[in-house]
């Protein structure tokens, strides 16, 4: 019995000494445990090393007509001959899988549904250029994404596909691989960083919540209550008709509803003599027209039939001037 009593302590401290000395779990992130060193190559996998072969071996059933047994059995060696490059390359040493499980990051199933399609791309345009950068094969089927390729593409990959999930546009990593992709053939950058050649992407997170029309503008907080409004006694008080006869105060109701019409009459009649109220007519001007009459100076056509005379008797002789002179006296004469 001492026995048992002095063993079960030491057992109860020796669960908790072991318990303490559990390493404990550091905050890693995901791109260093991922992470591969430059130049570093698994060591070859032989038939050494595994001489018995494969432990286990995938089979699957499914049930089908007996009139197309005939047909599967012709096919059968073709759908082998396909499959068999799929199994051999996972089989290889430098290549790796990785199945990344996208159903439980977007609670929305339309925004989930976008989101995936965004990744693939139009006629898979995207996902072929992926493919091409990170030399992996990539399928997306309902809520997980697998990949086969190196280690180096396999964490490209899965860094594009949670950042697409989280509604970052995959061309922005596509643009940065292609950038990287060019840098590493420079053997001189090799060793510098590349954060100054690398585009950096901004979130603009705008806010696409429509303003009403009619904003509310908040009154100011006191602590005294608003004033009680003033029933129809206290207006009649303030204004005496409170103390006025009943004859009195119809005769005034009466006397506002004549002035109402009487408002009103006007109103209308002005209103009407406004359709016999010529507009006001535009002041038409006549654009000025070019004088066709022509200003004749009769001085200088005086001047000019001297001059041609005195040239035409300068020609001629004293007498025949003389005798030219009379006819045109006579001329005169007659008129």
């Amino acid at each position: 019995m001492a026995s048992s009593k002095v063993d079960g302590p030491a057992a109860a401290s020796g669960k908790s000494e072991f318990r303490s000395q559990k390493p404990k779990p550091e905050n890693q992130d995901e791109s260093e445990l991922l992470t591969v060193p430059d130049g570093w190559k698994e060591p070859a996998f032989s038939k050494e090393d595994n001489p018995r072969g494969l432990l286990e071996e995938s089979s699957f059933a499914t049930l089908f007509p007996k009139y197309r047994e005939a047909y599967l059995k012709e096919c059968w060696p073709l759908v082998q001959k396909a499959l068999n490059e799929h199994a051999v390359r996972i089989l290889q040493d430098d290549v790796a899988c990785d199945i990344i499980k996208i159903g439980s990051l977007v609670r929305n199933k339309e925004r989930f549904v976008k989101r995936r399609q965004r990744l693939i791309g139009p006629k898979g345009s995207t996902l072929k250029a992926l493919e091409l950068l990170t030399d992996c094969y990539i399928m997306v089927q309902g809520n997980t994404v697998s990949a086969i390729g190196p280690f180096n593409g396999l964490k490209e990959v899965r860094k594009v596909v949670l950042d697409t999930m989280k509604n970052i546009h995959p061309i922005y990593n596509i643009k940065t691989l292609m950038i990287k992709r060019e840098l590493a053939k420079d053997s001189e950058l090799r060793s510098q960083s590349w954060e100054r050649f690398l585009p950096q992407f901004k979130h603009k997170n705008v806010n696409k919540r429509k303003e009403p029309k009619k904003k509310t503008v908040k009154k100011a907080y006191t602590p005294f209550p608003p004033p009680q409004p003033e029933s129809q006694i206290d207006k009649e008080l303030a204004s005496g008709e409170y103390f006025l006869k009943a004859s009195q105060k119809k005769r005034q109701k009466m006397e506002a509803i004549k002035a109402k019409q009487a408002e009103a009459l006007s109103k209308r009649q002005e209103e009407r003599n406004k359709a016999f109220i010529p507009p006001k007519e535009k002041l038409v001007v006549k654009p000025k027209q070019a004088s066709t009459e022509i200003k004749i100076d009769v001085a200088a056509i005086k001047e000019k039939v001297k001059k041609a005379k005195n040239k035409k008797l300068g020609a001629l002789t004293a007498e025949e001037v003389k005798l030219k002179m009379e006819a045109d006296e006579k001329k005169k004469k007659k008129k």
